[in-house]
């Protein structure tokens, strides 16, 4: 099966009130991001990358949405090589370069949700989870949230993309979830498809942007997820931030989908 090629990416949106100010190295493809104030409880006012992120991983799949998928659970039999394989695809701190003022670490991946979509249920029940991980990294207004899942064989993460992916449902099921998640400070602004590089087998990106209300004040911020597929492993890329900063966060988060998908084992 071939995989998605990647769509031109929506027009330009104007960007909220100044916010964080993120800049990316060039230096082995790591990111470097200046620490700047931000109104932290701007943030705290949307579910940010965590949010978003339930609503695009699952169980056997951390490919799209954990809800989407969660009523046909798949097999789940860690082993030690599987598990190795998984640590191996999430961020590290030395992946973020050498600027200060990040927090974070390993996670405990969630691998059950409830389905947003009762008219959408893909099977899962013929796969197998042999290894899961994940990592949560902040700085200010920025997240990037990794998951790495993986299955065991190719076949299998070719019929989970197949089902949860690439199925006519999938978007418009996403879209209705996320409409519904928002709280009355929050506006949807925009979802869909999102421009991006073909890293690896499979790939395809996905954008959310919210307008955010704080007091007299509203704020974009950007929900990029981006999904990858490459021998048995699946991965899961998050990224929340001020869209004022989407300038340079989209290639950091380009440079790091790259590396975390170099490191599969196939």
């Amino acid at each position: 099966m071939a995989a998605s090629e990647p769509l031109p990416s929506a027009g330009p949106v104007t960007a909220g009130r100044d916010a964080t100010v993120a800049r990316a190295s060039n230096d082995a493809g790591r990111v470097q991001l200046a620490r700047q104030p931000v109104d932290s409880g701007t943030m705290a006012r949307v579910a940010a990358s965590k949010w978003i992120a339930s609503l695009l991983t699952v169980g056997s799949i951390s490919l799209v949405c954990a809800a989407v998928a969660a009523a046909d659970d798949e097999k789940i039999q860690f082993t030690k090589a599987g598990q190795a394989a998984a640590r191996a695809t999430i961020l590290k701190r030395a992946d973020l370069g050498t600027s200060q003022g990040w927090a974070g670490g390993t996670t405990k991946p969630r691998l059950s949700s409830k389905p947003p979509c009762a008219n959408f249920d893909p099977k899962q029940s013929d796969l197998t989870l042999i290894g899961a991980a994940e990592s949560i990294w902040k700085n200010s207004g920025l997240q990037f949230d990794s998951e790495s899942q993986v299955l065991k064989t190719p076949a299998m993460v070719r019929l989970d993309w197949q089902r949860t992916v690439l199925a006519p449902q999938v978007e418009p099921c996403l879209r209705s979830a996320l409409s519904k998640q928002l709280g009355s400070n929050a506006h949807l602004v925009s979802f869909g498809r999102l421009g991006f590089p073909r890293i690896a087998t499979y790939t395809r990106a996905y954008r959310t942007l919210v307008d955010v209300k704080n007091g007299s004040t509203t704020v974009r911020v950007l929900f990029d997820v981006v999904l990858v597929g490459k021998g048995r492993t699946e991965i899961t890329l998050t990224t929340s931030a001020p869209y004022a900063a989407e300038s340079v966060v989209s290639p950091a988060e380009v440079r790091l989908a790259r590396l975390l998908a170099s490191r599969a084992r196939t």
